[in-house]
């Protein structure tokens, strides 16, 4: 908080200790969050809500003792608290209108009291307190240096062994946290603004220095930098001072006034605390109000300058525009590297005193301190020299472009036979990301933002901090948004994936717990999943499934759902048995007499079962563990939490069944442990992605054909037609419309779907739907065409149409399904005379010559009946051969 009051919020220009805020709307964005934080304070961190300030936050109120009810002591002039510290003093006094608060409690509560005059209370509490977190934890916590950080928390909790500080470390962090907040928020509204750039102020001054000299006419005397030295992003100001957007500092001597010394930066130009006579340095302390440019901040302060600068206005303007078009005509290259620039030595103290790095924005609205030297190699054309050195060493162009194979992969293709045949068992039954990416590291020269840096020195400290200071930084590094790719590659740079491994193996369980909650969200990312992978994680996480502690379990089997997307960590799971430690997760509830009551769970057992369904759904894309997981009993556990009501636990059950049921065996044991009527039952569920899931699992199961009379006679064909009519979901519709297509083979489920008037609707899903619907949807009218009432349907709908028109695809299982569709509805002589109109017998002829047997075959037999029911029998097709 006391950084972003200290930089962010806007203060008059009067002396250090009487300034007062702006009223601003930058201002009244940070006085409503910090009303915010302290209002909900009492209630989110009760604990915290006690802690006794070091001094007393003291101000002027408007507030009147009567306003004051419960919990106080009220007379006519004073108020005082029921609640004391532990020496008896009261922690708020009022004696009009003087207040002192000594705890964020009772601050919280002043705030509830204050109703619609809470803004001033907490205006005129910041104005008479411009450090408060100094007089809430103390000196050593003093924010308005620019030392801050959670870095600097942390060195002060491994110096500090008392165990009664701990709540005064989270107030802290809590106020840390906060300070950020209100700086983001300060950002987003400066960003919005138009500010100065280097080139803008430098074209100005050299403008001025035009227009400058002794004579009366000039319009100053003269305008100097205080320094010579210009660095590579254009600015003169100080690296340390860059960071604050600030460009160059000037000494203007107009001609009827003393020598100005001015800072100009990217929010403006305004007077600071000018040169100190003992050792010349700046003080940069903002002494005037914010001026959009340096012409309008002089003519404020010397009336001569405005006076002449009227009369050479009309040369000025001239003078101006030729020097600011002529920026615009610089090629593109040259623009980004006008991007600014300071120097890695002077980013090192930047990093160090943790400066918020305000973002990539464009020149033209903030001006950003790089952290690096401005690069002297050509990365790319270093990359390219090597590129061609590596050709001429191989007599050519490199016979492989894409990503290098890993040593792990290399080695498994030199295993021996047995060994390859059990690789192969692992092929997944659907696409996913098994070819393995270049490994990307950051740029050297690359803009990195703060968060970068800030996780990098939290790292350091999960290496080398005691419990306390581990635990701490591990909490510190969630706060971060780890779900962004730059904030998990840090991570990663600095080796931080080693040692959240290695914490794994302590015996402190909160370290377990924070490292495996940093890693469960930073595993999102693949190149950290296969990394995790390198370092040999997941045999650790695979250890922690028989830890007592259900959080740990929790967790280990969350980050092992994963990183388990791709072949090579499925089987380093059950190479370590994991598929077997992640089935007994599933043995939750089992002693219940009536599991199918969800009253009887055990809130933490639920969710131990839900995580281990997570992984299990992760590593059944295997073939290979799809039988470990038959083996290791798994089957019955989940028929078992299928009788469940958790929708969160059931949707990775259902997953992992249906990716299991493309295996016969599986199909067999769910038919045995009556798992189908559950799944009818939880179609009618409200939740999508479970609608789904169930509905690929019963188009899996549904090839045999006591599985289809099972889903009718337990009522679930009228959900899967109802589901049809909410198209917004294409990956739901793709399933129920294959569940419909499977079912369909049955003719009594094909009667039972014309009376639910599922044909006409999936006519119209013939138009304007992604092949995956499509080629279920054609699949399922060639199969309820099957019968004479629904192909007199289908022509009625207006069906034959689209479906003659899908003959010129080229995706091969629609083709199959398409023609086979075709043919059934020739069977009916009106429906012919429709197709031949539609050109559709030409058609069919033409897929003879398709490549693929299946849709030549598929489309031979479509012929048969186009050529009997032909008006002028076989002749009406021989025009098709010339």
């Amino acid at each position: 908080m006391g950084v972003a009051l200290t930089r962010s919020a806007q203060w008059t220009a009067a002396g250090y200790g009487t300034r007062t805020l702006e009223i601003t709307p930058l201002n009244e964005v940070i006085l409503k969050e910090i009303v915010m934080f302290v209002e909900s304070f009492i209630y989110k961190h009760p604990q915290e809500a006690k802690y006794v300030f070091v001094e007393p936050l003291e101000w002027k109120t408007n507030l009147d003792p009567s306003a004051f009810e419960s919990g106080y002591i009220v007379s006519e002039t004073t108020v005082k608290s029921e609640e004391v510290d532990k020496d008896g003093q009261p922690l708020l006094f009022l004696s009009v209108p003087h207040i002192k608060i000594r705890s964020l409690g009772q601050l919280s509560r002043l705030l509830l009291i204050a109703k619609d005059r809470k803004l001033k209370e907490a205006q005129a509490c910041i104005e008479a307190n411009r450090d408060p977190v100094t007089k809430i934890l103390g000196l050593d916590y003093n924010t308005v240096k620019e030392d801050t950080s959670t870095v600097n928390i942390l060195d002060k909790i491994t110096k500090d062994e008392d165990p009664e500080s701990e709540i005064k470390m989270k107030v802290g962090m809590l106020l840390k946290q906060l300070d950020l907040h209100l700086l983001n928020h300060s950002l987003k509204h400066i960003s919005l603004q138009i500010c100065l750039n280097p080139t803008t102020v430098k074209n100005d001054i050299e403008l001025l220095k035009h227009f400058s000299g002794k004579g009366e006419q000039t319009v100053l005397e003269s305008i100097d930098y205080t320094s010579d030295y210009e660095f590579s992003n254009g600015c003169r100001a100080p690296p340390w001072r860059q960071i604050h957007g600030e460009i160059c500092y000037v000494l203007v001597k107009p001609h009827d006034v003393e020598t100005l010394c001015v800072t100009c930066s990217t929010e403006g130009v305004f007077l600071n605390g000018g040169k100190t006579e003992d050792e010349g340095e700046i003080n940069y302390e903002r002494k005037s109000e914010i001026y959009k440019d340096l012409v309008t901040f002089l003519k404020e302060k010397s009336a001569k300058f405005s006076e002449n600068m009227s009369k050479q206005d009309i040369r000025f303007t001239e003078e101006w525009k030729k020097e600011n078009e002529e920026p615009k005509e610089v090629p593109k290259k040259e623009k980004a590297d006008a991007l600014p620039k300071a120097f890695l030595a002077s980013s090192k103290n930047i990093l160090e005193k943790n400066q918020i790095n305000f973002g990539k924005i464009q020149m033209t609205k903030r001006l950003e301190p790089t952290l690096n030297w401005k690069a002297t190699v050509d990365f790319k054309k270093h990359k390219s020299l090597l590129r061609n050195t590596q050709e001429k060493k191989h007599g050519g162009r490199l016979g492989r472009s894409g990503p290098p194979v890993s040593p792990g992969r290399a080695q498994l293709v030199r295993k021996s036979a047995e060994k390859i045949e059990e690789i192969l068992s692992d092929s997944s039954s659907e696409n996913e990301e098994d070819e393995e990416p270049p490994d990307r590291r950051q740029e050297a020269n690359a803009d990195l933002p703060s968060e970068y840096w800030q996780i990098q020195k939290l790292v350091k400290y999960l290496k080398g901090g005691n419990q306390t200071a581990t635990v701490i930084a591990l909490c510190s590094m969630k706060d971060f948004n780890l779900a962004q790719e730059t904030c998990q590659l840090a991570i990663r740079d600095v080796g931080g994936l080693e040692v959240l491994i290695n914490l794994l193996d302590t015996d402190e369980v909160k370290c377990k717990i924070g490292s495996l909650k940093i890693l469960k969200e930073i595993s999102h990312n693949p190149q950290i999943r296969r990394n995790i992978v390198d370092l040999g994680g997941l045999p650790v996480m695979v250890n922690i499934l028989d830890s007592p502690h259900k959080s740990l379990k929790c967790l280990a089997a969350e980050t092992i759902a994963n990183v388990a997307k791709f072949r090579r960590a499925r089987r380093a799971v059950r190479h370590h048995g994991g598929i077997t430690k992640l089935v007994a997760l599933l043995d939750c509830a089992q002693s219940s007499a009536k599991p199918a009551q969800s009253s009887l769970y055990d809130a933490r057992d639920v969710e131990v079962a839900r995580c281990g369904a997570l992984a299990l759904w992760s590593c059944s894309k295997s073939n290979a563990n799809k039988e470990a997981i038959r083996q290791a009993g798994g089957i019955p556990l989940l028929a078992h939490l299928l009788k469940t009501s958790h929708e969160n636990m059931l949707i990775p059950v259902v997953g992992t069944l249906q990716e299991c049921a493309s295996e016969e065996n599986y199909r067999a044991a769910i038919k045995a442990e009556r798992i189908i009527k559950n799944l009818v039952k939880n179609l009618n569920s409200e939740n999508e992605q479970l609608q789904e899931q169930c509905a690929m699992a019963i188009y899996q199961c549904a090839e045999d054909k006591e599985t289809r009379d099972l889903v009718r006679q337990h009522g679930g064909l009228k959900p899967l037609a109802s589901l049809l009519n909410n198209t917004d979901n294409k990956e739901r519709l793709a399933a129920v419309t294959g569940a419909i297509w499977k079912c369909s083979i049955s003719k009594e489920n094909a009667t039972k779907f014309r009376e639910y008037k599922a044909i006409e609707t999936l006519v119209g899903l013939l138009t304007d739907q992604p092949e995956e619907v499509l080629v279920n949807v054609v699949g399922a009218l060639g199969e309820c065409c099957q019968e004479y009432e629904n192909r007199v349907l289908v022509r009625k709908c207006g069906g034959l149409q689209p479906l003659v028109n899908l003959l010129v695809g080229i995706n091969q299982t629609l083709l199959v399904n398409v023609t086979k569709a075709v043919g059934a509805c020739a069977v009916e002589p009106e429906s012919m005379m429709i197709i031949d109109r539609l050109d559709g017998v030409r058609l069919l002829w033409s897929l003879l010559k398709n490549p693929h047997p299946d849709v030549k075959a598929s489309a031979a037999w479509a012929l048969c009946p186009c050529i009997q029911n032909a008006k002028y029998g076989p002749s009406a097709v021989t025009h098709c051969l010339y």
